[in-house]
């Protein structure tokens, strides 16, 4: 899944193109990064921002489960 995906329209020709934008995973992982950062080593820092962004999927599939 992506995050901000947005439709890019062409200045002189008008044509529009869908640009996919981020990941969303890494979006939440950048997130989390914020709060995490000097509270361990840059290796334990990154890593444990993607555990948090793995929570954060699995939660969105939980409540897409469960309307």
């Amino acid at each position: 899944m992506k995050a901000y995906p947005y439709i890019h329209k062409h200045p002189t020709t008008g044509n529009t193109k869908l640009e996919e934008g981020m990941d969303l995973r890494d979006h939440f992982a950048g997130l989390a990064m914020q709060k995490l950062m000097g509270s361990a080593d840059v290796d334990d820092c990154c890593q444990s921002a993607y555990s948090w962004a793995d929570a954060m999927m699995k939660a969105r599939e939980v409540k897409n489960e469960h309307p």
